[in-house]
């Protein structure tokens, strides 16, 4: 990542820390979609795995995780931006957390400050995105992989383009104005990522489209029902759609997808 594009990213986040602090805002407005994100990767953790959260955050999900897997092995999260981690370490003293159980530490995931094989499971969740070319998302995957066990899972929660461009494709039917892909973003393409992931030889990988009904209903059908004008912050009708992802999905509207690689 080049030095001017790593510096803005960088005070972005440690801004996001100071304004909401513990808060799942700090990495997403969307809660629904975090929700649905932290129960994909909850599958995966079984007991007495040692877990890596790359891009922590202020450890929103990594607590969350925990409360899900009391018997789990451990969990770390690292995340780039020290404002992120100062605040990850503030909820876990005043949930009085031991180290052995839950530790959050500075880290870049372009060079995690791990040895090889050491995790069960390693999950990093709209962090690759944030590196600005395919280069470099290679390499920060490439770390993701090098330091899980083998045969650990390692999940990639992130946003994929064609999703994305399938959504702008049916606003426009509807003369709504497009998604936009932020400057900070570059959505990975799955054909390339199926590629990468076939040239690594991993035993295996599968895609889990947990949130295409939720993106279909809260990024489409809902302006078609209401007037985004009078939810100037959240729309109540997102959580319909987000109870009906609970028990449904598919058709290919998720822009945020899950691959889960088994090492």
């Amino acid at each position: 990542m080049e030095k001017i594009e790593r510096d803005a990213a960088k005070e972005y986040w440690e801004n996001q820390a100071k304004t909401h602090k513990g808060s799942f805002l700090a990495s997403w407005s969307d809660q629904f979609m975090i929700e649905l994100e932290i129960e994909a990767i909850s599958e995966h953790i079984s007991a007495g795995d040692h877990v890596l959260d790359v891009g922590c955050a202020n450890g929103y999900s990594a607590f969350q995780q925990l409360e899900r897997h009391r018997d789990v092995g451990s969990i770390t999260g690292v995340d780039f931006a020290e404002n992120m981690i100062k605040q990850a370490n503030l909820l876990k003293k005043a949930q009085w957390l031991k180290d052995d159980i839950v530790n959050f530490q500075v880290g870049d995931i372009n060079e995690l400050p791990f040895p090889d094989d050491k995790f069960d499971v390693v999950y990093a969740t709209r962090v690759i995105t944030l590196m600005p070319t395919w280069e470099d998302q290679k390499i920060a995957m490439n770390e993701c992989l090098r330091v899980a066990k083998p045969g650990g899972k390692v999940i990639f929660s992130e946003p994929f383009l064609e999703p994305f461009n399938l959504l702008n494709a049916m606003r426009q039917l509807k003369d709504m104005p497009p998604l936009i892909e932020h400057d900070s973003n570059r959505f990975l393409k799955k054909d390339q990522l199926n590629e990468f992931l076939d040239e690594k030889k991993v035993l295996s990988y599968k895609m889990n489209e947990f949130s295409s009904i939720y993106y279909l209903g809260s990024r489409f059908l809902r302006e078609l029902v209401t007037d985004p004008s009078a939810y100037p912050g959240f729309n109540p009708i997102n959580r319909i759609f987000f109870d009906i992802e609970k028990d449904f999905s598919g058709g290919g509207f998720g822009i945020q997808q899950a691959y889960i690689i088994t090492k």
